[in-house]
This record gives structure tokens, C-alpha cells and sequence, in this order.
């Protein structure tokens, strides 16, 4: 559905992209799939998908439900690999329709980077050795 709407109503032609434009979705893509499966800022609604299971003593302990659409979506929050293909998918159709996408791709970006250098000045200074 999504080639046939850019095939159609498309403001970039995919032939037009430059070197610039794929590393700008590449780390947009990066950042997203990181806000949605790691954040702890998005928990609450990656853990919409579970179902919760009351132990003793009152604990509730979330599990991933054993079939279903609930267990799909649970497996997609927390699988880099496997968001990271609709959050790709999903930055590149935006990004190809609308000039509007490209600030919010921008900002994706420029916090992905900003993650990767994170991580990097991490493992450099032994910050992870904790």
C-alpha cells in the first residue's frame, strides 16, 4: 500500500535520494527503534502487551501472553531486529511523501548520533565496568 501511495503522491522520487538522505533515515531509524524498544520512557506502553500474573504476596510480575495478537505485539516491542524494519519502513515512506518529515527525521537523527557517541564514550572511559 505504502509503494503505491509514493508511487502516486510521493515529494522525493526514491531515485533521488542521496547518500545524505539514507543516513539521515538510517539514524533515524536507529533512534526510534531504540525510543520504543529500550526507553524506559516508553515501558508503559511496551508493557500494554503483556499480561500480568499476580504471585504470592501481592507481587505482579508481567509475562508475554502464550498466542495472539497480544503476544505478537509484545514480541515486536521487544525485538531490536524486528522494530527496527517498521521503523524503518515507516521514516522512509514519511520522509519520501512529505518535506514536513524531514525535521523530525533530522531530530532522529541528530539523537541517534548523539546515542551512538554515548555508548562509544561509555565503553572508551570504562563507564560500563559498574
Amino acid at each position: 500500500m505504502g509503494a503505491i501511495i509514493l508511487s502516486t503522491e510521493a515529494y522525493l522520487d526514491r531515485e533521488t535520494l542521496t547518500f545524505f538522505d539514507v543516513t539521515l533515515i538510517t539514524l533515524a531509524s536507529f533512534r526510534m527503534t531504540r525510543f520504543f524498544v529500550y526507553d524506559s520512557i516508553t515501558k508503559f506502553f511496551r508493557e500494554q502487551f503483556y499480561v500480568a500474573k499476580v504471585q504470592r504476596g501481592g507481587r505482579v510480575e508481567l509475562e508475554k501472553a502464550k498466542t495472539g495478537p497480544r503476544r505478537t505485539m509484545a514480541d515486536l516491542m521487544t525485538c531490536p531486529w524486528c522494530f527496527g524494519i517498521w521503523s524503518a519502513s515507516t521514516i522512509t515512506f514519511f520522509y519520501l511523501l512529505t518535506p514536513i518529515a524531514y525535521f523530525p527525521t533530522l531530530v532522529l537523527a541528530v539523537a541517534g548520533m548523539a546515542s551512538v557517541l554515548q555508548v562509544l564514550s561509555n565503553i572508551m572511559t570504562g563507564a560500563n565496568d559498574k
